[in-house]
């Protein structure tokens, strides 16, 4: 929207979708909910009673506590109310230098459109880690993205943090970084995560985890008759098995689904996050799926890495495209346990899908070698060099010799 690709009608859903279905409206704002009396008190001090609740209260994208936060022109991006601000804010004051702050996908993919809408502006990320979307992919496919971004026009800083953003008659007109380098920007983005709401359950005396509202595996809170989905939920990890704070709109919607199974009377658990993600930089794209090589470090799993580069079509296609896979094994289980996609191509990236699927199905190097894919010569590289099961051979050759 903020792009100007879509309008905000069609990113949210009307009530009268939910109306038509039979579902009872509310629009009002919850203060409290009264477990023994089995009811929820609104705002205006009605009160409605359920059998089972569930929470869905998602998260708030976390605004680090810099001066200069609150001046005009500095935003978050989480919701259409942020998307309708930061449009409003560009058709006015006609930004010519933008800084964003943090390197994760929703900031790289505003600042690509940014730049192609308007060549002339001059954008900069700056992020404290050594590459570009760090919780994604490791260090060296990450800077692959950062050369990208420099072709493009797009100035990075990497391996520093704002310590201040600066303004001037309340309008923001700069960041310092903590190298002392002072960036003019008349337009701040902050992207740096976010927290999950929690506030209502806690005074409601539910149990809390250490990334959400505790929940078992079919999404239960500490109260069996309340349950909890989405980012405001203690997600846990499928490898790892710890918490993990997720939120992201894929797993939301399946615990949204699982949640309304589990009132129906289904016993379906919720197998936990991978984290899977794409991101679409126009001219790149990228996807990633259960653990890098960092996290997997974090996790204390001694993984091997396999990298394959392979093509979008065959050779004797015109216009192919280059694209590289890589892959983590655990080398004591020889599982799979991560996959990242660099790729110029667009289609290439949804084999994150297989990857995520391989993962859950607890497959093994040796499957991998075995792996059949789909092949037709202008939507997939030759068979023989089907990246998945080339990196599931790989993998063999690596873990042979440990």
């Amino acid at each position: 929207m903020v792009a100007g690709l879509v309008t905000g009608n069609s990113i949210v859903n009307p009530d009268s979708k939910l109306g038509d279905a039979g579902v009872n409206v509310v629009v009002d704002q919850v203060t409290r909910i009264d477990r023994s009396e089995k009811k929820v008190i609104l705002e205006n001090g009605s009160p409605l009673p359920y059998d089972k609740l569930v929470l869905g209260m998602g998260a708030d994208p976390i605004v680090p506590p810099l001066p200069g936060t609150d001046l005009q022109g500095v935003f978050i991006l989480r919701s259409l109310r942020h998307a309708e601000a930061i449009k409003a804010f560009i058709a006015e004051h006609r930004p010519r230098r933008l800084t964003f702050i943090g390197a994760g996908f929703i900031s790289l993919e505003i600042a690509v459109l940014v730049k192609q809408a308007d060549p002339d502006c001059e954008i900069t990320v700056v992020e404290m880690f050594d590459a570009p979307l760090p919780t994604m992919l490791d260090p060296d496919l990450g800077a692959r993205v950062g050369t990208f971004l420099e072709e493009q026009g797009i100035s990075l800083r990497l391996g520093c943090q704002v310590q201040e953003i600066n303004g001037r008659d309340g309008l923001v007109d700069g960041v310092t970084l903590d190298s002392g380098e002072t960036l003019p920007s008349q337009m701040v983005w902050i992207n740096v995560g976010s927290r999950p709401n929690i506030e209502l359950a806690k005074e409601a005396g539910l149990d809390i985890g250490r990334c959400g509202i505790a929940v078992n595996e079919y999404l239960e809170t500490s109260d069996p008759d309340i349950l909890a989905a989405g980012d405001c939920a203690d997600n846990r990890h499928f490898i790892t098995g710890k918490p993990d704070p997720g939120a992201l709109r894929g797993p939301a919607v399946i615990m949204g689904r699982l949640a309304a199974k589990r009132l129906a009377g289904f016993d379906i658990p919720f197998p936990g996050l991978l984290n899977a993600s794409a991101c679409h930089l126009v001219g790149l794209n990228v996807a990633a799926t259960g653990l890098n090589s960092q996290q997997a470090r974090e996790a204390e799993i001694d993984a091997v890495a396999v990298t394959v580069e392979t093509r979008s079509k065959h050779g004797m296609i015109p216009g192919a495209e280059p694209w590289t896979l890589r892959l983590l094994f655990d080398r004591a289980g020889r599982k799979l346990i991560g996959g990242q996609i660099v790729s110029k191509a667009l289609h290439p990236v949804k084999k994150i899908d297989a990857v995520s699927a391989l993962i859950l199905g607890g497959k093994t190097a040796e499957d991998l070698a075995v792996f059949m894919a789909a092949g037709n010569p202008d939507c997939s590289s030759e068979p023989s060099l089907e990246p998945i099961a080339i990196a599931g051979e790989q993998a063999l050759q690596k873990l042979a010799k440990a």
